[in-house]
């Protein structure tokens, strides 16, 4: 089935360009996703794996953050600008009031991954009411993470980037692509720091739209869970919050689910879900 894919651009609340994308199918749309990536790629590598979602009938929008692909261009890469990470997260909720004025009787499912899923855990606390649903993917709770880089979970790493895929063919792919690779200015990795050290505590977790549905996945070797020790006080907090968390965990599975060995069975788990979620909202 032939997707469609139409460009278009934005600014943030500062006025910043954003370079955006909306996908489409050939079924008629049931719903939307809104895409937030990782640090250190960009969004039109979800098209591939995703696009067995969008055969399924979702519209997908998405946007080069900040510092990242096309919105940065590469003179700009790492580098969210004076607003920080957090303007990066305001650009989220921009994105998001215009999925809904373009699809007003669709409903609007967020979806994080790593970074993006830090935006989105923070966008949260904030924007809850502008969405119908949350997915994470790559994620784990605030505060500091390991002084270890992420590849030291593996031994005699073949690449600095082993820790993303067990395939690798997915890690030569994102090694060879120019908009990929971690490289953040000084003041935009403190910011995002900053950022992903805010908590989700119950007082701000009060705020979040009630009994919101959340999907989150993840690999339980993937090292910015820890093994999950990271994760399990998110989800913890979350649950204790009202919200419908449902939990998938994929043995051996690293930091992108989405480009792993599995990933099949990972994007068939994700459209089930999607699926019975849409249904009942």
């Amino acid at each position: 089935m032939a997707v469609e894919t139409q460009p278009f651009r934005y600014e943030g609340a500062d006025g910043t360009g954003l370079a955006g994308f909306r996908w489409s199918g050939q079924a008629k749309p049931r719903a939307v996703i809104q895409l937030a990536h990782g640090a250190g790629e960009h969004a039109l590598r979800y098209l591939e794996p995703l696009t067995p979602i969008l055969e399924a009938g979702y519209l997908i929008y998405a946007a080069d953050h900040r510092g990242h692909g096309m919105t940065s261009g590469m003179a700009h890469l790492g580098d969210f600008g004076p607003g920080g990470a957090p303007a990066a997260v305001d650009d989220m909720a921009i994105l998001s009031r215009r999925a809904r004025a373009e699809n007003p009787d669709l409903p609007l499912i967020l979806f994080g991954h790593s970074m993006g899923a830090m935006f989105s855990q923070s966008y949260l606390l904030d924007h809850s009411a502008l969405i119908d649903a949350l997915v994470l993917s790559g994620t784990a709770g605030g505060g500091p993470r390991p002084t270890a880089g992420p590849n030291a979970a593996f031994p005699n790493p073949r690449t600095d980037y082993d820790w993303l895929s067990r395939d690798e063919a997915e890690v030569d792919k994102y090694i060879a692509d120019p908009f990929c690779g971690i490289r953040f200015k000084p003041e935009s990795a403190a910011s995002f720091t900053a950022l992903r050290e805010r908590r989700s505590t119950p007082e701000e977790l009060a705020k979040v739209k009630a009994g919101l549905p959340l999907y989150i996945f993840v690999g339980d070797a993937d090292p910015i869970n820890g093994k999950l020790e990271r994760l399990m006080p998110l989800v913890d907090a979350y649950r204790a919050a009202g919200l419908k968390v449902d939990l998938e965990v994929y043995s051996g599975g690293r930091h992108e689910m989405l480009n792993e060995t599995n990933r099949a069975e990972v994007v068939a788990d994700l459209k089930a879900w999607l699926d019975a979620t849409v249904d009942k909202l």
